[in-house]
């Protein structure tokens, strides 16, 4: 009896740890191919998404991807102007930013005093927003006149909604599809992140309303 006792114990044992194992494998899969949590922690894509937003970002929709080195192993589509995507920040690709695609591949992108075109067209530009009413030329910045420019093919040209204010494209540059871990999704969180952690005053700053909104 002691014998058999013994043996459903290790049994028991085994079954739980295989289990741990299973769920540890199977959320590595969700985080690396299919959906991956990030938070808001700065203001340039206000006031679409807020400081202290807690986001789920969709991996798979611009396709399988292989780990590490971002090539595509089964594509499904590229970003296209107006998403909001998170990829790595190409001067330093171990930090993670989040902007709004402006331009991709072969697209000829000018902002002329604040106003954006592309391919000489003017850029229906639903989301962004400016509340400095100084325009600063080019020869100062390229924060409002910016290009004309070709975007690369394979490469994106992306701004943050918070245009007076974001670090973004017109500063440094082209995101290269590879860099690009995902669509932003939905908010599954949010709260405001200046007041302190363990108070009463974070518990009375959570963003019902936002909660579950989808990203656009």
């Amino acid at each position: 009896m002691a014998d058999i006792l013994q043996q459903n114990k290790k049994s028991a044992i085994r079954e739980n740890i295989e289990a741990i194992i299973i769920a540890v494998l199977l959320a590595l899969v969700i985080r690396t191919f299919i959906v991956q949590a990030f938070k808001i922690p700065s203001g340039s894509m206000l006031p679409t998404l807020q400081i202290g937003d807690h986001i789920l970002v969709s991996k798979f929709i611009y396709g399988v991807k292989m780990p590490f080195t971002g090539a595509t192993l089964i594509p499904i589509s590229n970003p296209k102007a107006n998403d909001i995507v998170v990829f790595q920040f190409p001067k330093n690709p171990e930090l993670d930013y989040i902007k709004r695609v402006i331009a991709v591949g072969g697209d000829k992108v000018e902002i002329r005093d604040k106003k954006i075109f592309i391919n000489d067209k003017p850029f229906e530009d639903l989301h962004g927003v400016f509340k400095d009413p100084l325009i600063h030329p080019a020869n100062f910045d390229p924060r409002d006149n910016f290009g004309p420019t070709t975007v690369p093919e394979g490469k994106i040209f992306a701004m943050g909604d918070n245009r007076d204010n974001s670090f973004d494209g017109r500063f440094w540059g082209f995101v290269d599809l590879k860099a690009v871990r995902g669509k932003a999704w939905v908010i599954y969180w949010s709260w405001d992140v200046q007041q302190p952690l363990f108070s009463l005053d974070r518990l009375q700053s959570i963003r019902w309303s936002r909660l579950g909104d989808f990203v656009h």
